[in-house]
């Protein structure tokens, strides 16, 4: 007879091999045919809402990893939250105005000096919404669900229309205005620039101390002192008009051979130093405040350089006197205000010098510092001359260094209500939790928020001026601009003369004859999705204001997090969110930034083509999201591994059930065999420790407690004895129908609490379990922890057999080593209780050699040789029985049937009540 014939083995054509590059497109397909978003938002309506608010990525280019991270990790709440009790819908989002729009189109040859300024817009558009397909595209393929048919997009008639009513609002209380002030501004832009659009690299600048001749010393000085000053912008001396003193520090004139110099007294050892000075003399100190409004010479022009008083001078570098011009720093500015000192700003918006800097005109400022340097020396005013490397605000789009340049800008003043966001951030949850502090300073130290930009593609400043130049801005012109955005788009601002933008029949005292013109600057970006929270969570009826959670990278609390705070609060009060959950950068799998110079890129379409979305999903809920994250070809193989562990584990598992009908076959808990009753207590603790892990956002905590159910409870232990089970006893028997109901709980619990992370995977899975109702794991709700009769004295008995079994697997293995024993099924054991609970324990455990996958495991009260571990005393040796050719148990009772001499008794049995028929 064929003995194999009358196993049971696993059936199952759920295929071993993934095959998701191939598959999960698929998938997808069908996803959209049976439209699988609406179908979930169907079965959700009238459950509380959870609202997950996308911050826009920028439309432009391929998507790279650290858009994969984002858009995943969104996916995988998005998903959860829908399964759990809440209406979750999901919109996605597009940034779509800036200047990398504008470059893209120049480097197309788009020349838009041959066009209008609106013709330009709309190629701006063209290119904007071709990337946003591009990239829907590609997020889709990352298995990511939303309302992809219809997300909100930054450029939209009605977006912009939102924004407006943003601006206004802010207006009419009092938070806009218009001033001059130096600003971050990028030469290479041409354009004002907000601090979230500055990033810090190292810069070579020169650094020089320089010397201003005393001009009127009063009864301080004697007139023939020189105030030394250090800078590490040459190209601001032309702009300079006062030197700042801390009032309350003390400065010193200090001679040195036939010179006398006037620095702080606590910097005079380091000044000393870098100006070799071989020999001083303080003659004598005084405060800063003694010598306020004294007099000084400008080093090359024919100007007075005023002594002034200022709280921001320090004795962190330099000499303690701050060359100080206001047209080219904030806190110049603010002292010069403080003196009544002009606003001198020699440089224009090309950072090339104007006719107010005489000897400099037409020179690029960064060109500049080697002339004015040089003057400096042939005046006698250069002390030092080194260069020194130093970090420096860049344009973090040009990646080209920015200066300070006072210009007419338009601004938001944070600080105006500044103490209501301080409120918010300190109302609201951070995950991390350090992301409060983050925001927190950053609201803290922020006086105005530049929001006007000299560019083209943007959302217009909504301004109208009289003649007499006055800003217009009314709720009147506001509601009727926000109205002709809603209905004709922005480029109107660009195409109608300003008569035709104005309410019909507007007249204003600022402009008697009803002559106006508009102001021609755009928004800041940051203004256009930081008002995101208008524009689609109070626009679209399915969403609310505050969203539940706003999750980005950590780059973003200087950006959206911030504008958007700041937008919300300055117009509700209140902030947009409830919840902020920040992720880390993706680096190479050395921890580098990824770089195409370095050539250190990994490419999310390229894994998917590869390995599959699903892959990538996984490698998302491994790591630690919350910090920087690494990703490399290795790293990626090694989570493939971790997903083929868990694949097979179904696979197994769906193999076993192939003869399994829940409705007729599923066993009571109470007729449940105990170990499988144990096996029912550790999955609600799987699902317990699973569903308290997706509610705090912790994925990786997910992915390591399934993945270690998958590999130790199940493969090393439940799945691995039952095999004596499932494929040997017949088809009905009470034991192997108590594991297989236990197997298709666990199925079908595991396939849902991973359906948020392998969703194609989870999908796929779920085809094949008999018996279900839903048809789709989407559709369904993820498993509650139930209780099972007797948990705690389960978990304590079978606790401890694991503990044991622990010991005895140790012994099997040593004798495994030994050449006592090949496979397991080849040992006999004799076990010796070390204590009274273990001995019960094991004495109460039918089928103990079963459990332990040996031939036989006799209890006994001692044993010659036996080896001492934790719990017990095992000794091993081979079983000197033959092997039974149906269940491979070396047995006494091999040979004792005359009707099947091969077997043992408990196979004999079997096969003569079940297969007597077969050949």
């Amino acid at each position: 007879m064929d003995y194999k014939k009358t196993l049971l083995m696993p059936e199952t054509e759920f295929p071993m091999r993934g095959n998701l590059p191939n598959k999960e497109p698929k998938l997808q397909e069908k996803w959209d045919e049976e439209d699988i978003y609406g179908q979930v938002q169907q079965r959700t309506e009238g459950r509380p809402l959870f609202i997950l608010h996308d911050g826009p990525p920028y439309a432009n280019g391929d998507i790279h990893m650290g858009h994969a991270l984002n858009k995943v990790l969104k996916d995988f709440i998005v998903r959860y939250k829908s399964m759990a009790g809440f209406h979750a819908p999901y919109v996605p989002g597009w940034d779509t105005h800036g200047l990398p729009i504008e470059s893209a189109l120049a480097k197309k040859k788009v020349d838009r000096k041959k066009m209008s300024v609106a013709e330009f817009r709309r190629k701006c558009a063209e290119y904007a919404l071709k990337q946003v397909d591009n990239q829907r595209t590609q997020f889709k393929q990352l298995g990511v669900r939303g309302d992809w048919e219809n997300p909100y997009i930054t450029l939209t008639k009605d977006y912009e229309a939102a924004q407006i009513q943003v601006f206004g609002e802010m207006a009419k209380k009092g938070y806009i205005y218009k001033g001059l002030k130096p600003v971050y501004w990028s030469p290479s832009s041409e354009s004002a620039l907000a601090e979230a659009e500055i990033e810090y690299q190292d810069k070579r600048s020169a650094s020089i101390y320089v010397a201003f001749d005393v001009k009127e010393g009063r009864d301080l000085l004697d007139g023939d002192e020189k105030f030394i000053i250090w800078t590490t912008t040459p190209w601001t001396i032309p702009a300079n008009l006062a030197i700042s003193l801390h009032p309350d520090l003390e400065y010193a004139v200090v001679k040195v051979q036939d010179n006398k110099y006037i620095v702080a007294n606590d910097m005079l050892g380091k000044v000393t130093e870098v100006l070799e000075w071989e020999s001083t003399e303080v003659l004598k100190t005084f405060k800063g405040k003694e010598a306020d409004r004294l007099v000084a010479k400008h080093p090359i022009y024919d100007r007075d350089s005023l002594i002034i008083n200022g709280e921001h001078v320090t004795t962190e570098s330099g000499t303690g006197l701050v060359h100080t011009a206001p047209g080219h720093g904030e806190d110049d500015f603010f002292v010069g205000k403080r003196y009544g000192l002009d606003v001198l700003c020699p440089v224009d918006e090309k950072g090339v010098f104007t006719e107010e800097a005489p000897g400099y005109e037409g020179l690029f400022y960064d060109a500049a510092n080697k002339e004015i340097t040089q003057k400096l020396e042939e005046v006698g005013a250069l002390l030092k001359l080194e260069f020194i490397t130093h970090s420096y605000p860049h344009d973090w789009r040009t990646k080209k260094p920015t200066i300070f340049r006072a210009t007419n800008q338009w601004f938001a003043s944070i600080k105006d209500f500044r103490e209501d966001i301080m409120k918010e951030v300190n109302r609201i949850n951070w995950y991390p939790k350090w992301g409060e502090t983050r925001l927190y300073n950053m609201v803290r130290d922020r006086e105005d928020w530049c929001i006007s930009r000299q560019r083209t593609w943007g959302v217009p400043i909504p301004v109208f001026y009289g003649e007499d130049r006055t800003p217009i801005i009314t709720d009147e012109t506001i509601t009727h601009v926000s109205n002709l955005f809603r209905e004709h788009g922005s480029n109107i601002w660009f195409e109608w003369d300003t008569k035709d933008l104005l309410p019909e029949g507007f007249q204003s005292e600022h402009s008697p004859n009803g002559t106006f013109t508009k102001e021609t600057d755009i928004m800041d970006v940051w203004f256009d999705s930081g008002s995101s929270h208008q524009g689609v969570l109070e626009e679209r009826p399915e969403l609310r204001r505050p969203a539940d959670v706003y999750l980005e990278g950590s780059d973003q609390y200087r950006g959206w997090f911030n504008s958007s705070i700041s937008t919300a609060v300055a117009v509700t009060g209140k902030a947009p969110y409830e919840n902020v959950i920040s992720h880390g950068f993706a680096l190479d799998g050395q921890g580098r930034k990824m770089s195409k110079s370095v050539g250190n890129v990994v490419v999310p379409s390229k894994i998917m083509k590869q390995y599959g979305a699903d892959i990538l999903r996984l490698w998302v809920a491994s790591v630690d999201y919350q910090a920087d994250v690494r990703i490399s070809d290795d790293i990626i193989k090694q989570t493939s591994e971790g997903y083929r562990k868990i694949r097979n584990t179904f696979r197994f598992m769906l193999g076993n059930l192939h003869d399994f009908d829940p409705k007729q076959n599923k066993v009571a808990d109470q007729d449940l065999q105990e170990v499988d009753r144990y096996m029912l207590v550790q999955l609600q603790g799987l699902i317990a420790k699973v569903r308290y892990a997706y509610d705090n956002y912790e994925f990786s905590t997910i992915y390591h407690t399934i993945h270690n159910f998958c590999s130790i409870d199940l493969s090393s232990f439940y799945l691995d004895f039952a095999k004596d089970i499932l494929y040997i006893e017949g088809k009905d028997s009470s034991r192997r129908r108590s594991i297989q109901t236990v197997y298709y709980e666990i199925v079908t619990n595991l396939v849902k609490l991973l359906s948020p992370i392998l969703s194609h995977t989870a999908d796929e899975i779920w085809g094949y379990i008999p018996g279900v109702e839903a048809k789709n794991v989407q559709l369904t709700d993820m498993p509650e922890v139930r209780e099972i009769d007797g948990e705690k004295e389960l978990t304590d008995k079978w606790n401890l057999f694991m503990n044991v079994r622990d010991d005895i697997l140790k012994a099997l293995e040593e004798a495994r080593a030994n050449k006592v024993i090949g496979k397991s099924l080849e040992a006999s054991l004799k076990v010796v209780a070390k204590d009274n609970n273990v001995k019960e324990l094991l004495a109460g455990i039918e089928d103990l050699h079963q459990l332990l996958i040996v031939s036989e495991a006799d209890i006994v009260d001692a044993a010659e040789g036996a080896k001492e571990y934790e719990q017990v005393y095992v000794h091993v040796e081979k079983h000197d029985a033959e092997r039974c050719e149906r269940c491979w148990v070396a047995s006494e009772t091999v040979g004792s049937n005359q009707d099947y001499p091969e077997l043992c008794d408990r196979c004999a049995d079997i096969v003569k009540e079940h297969y007597v028929d077969v050949e």
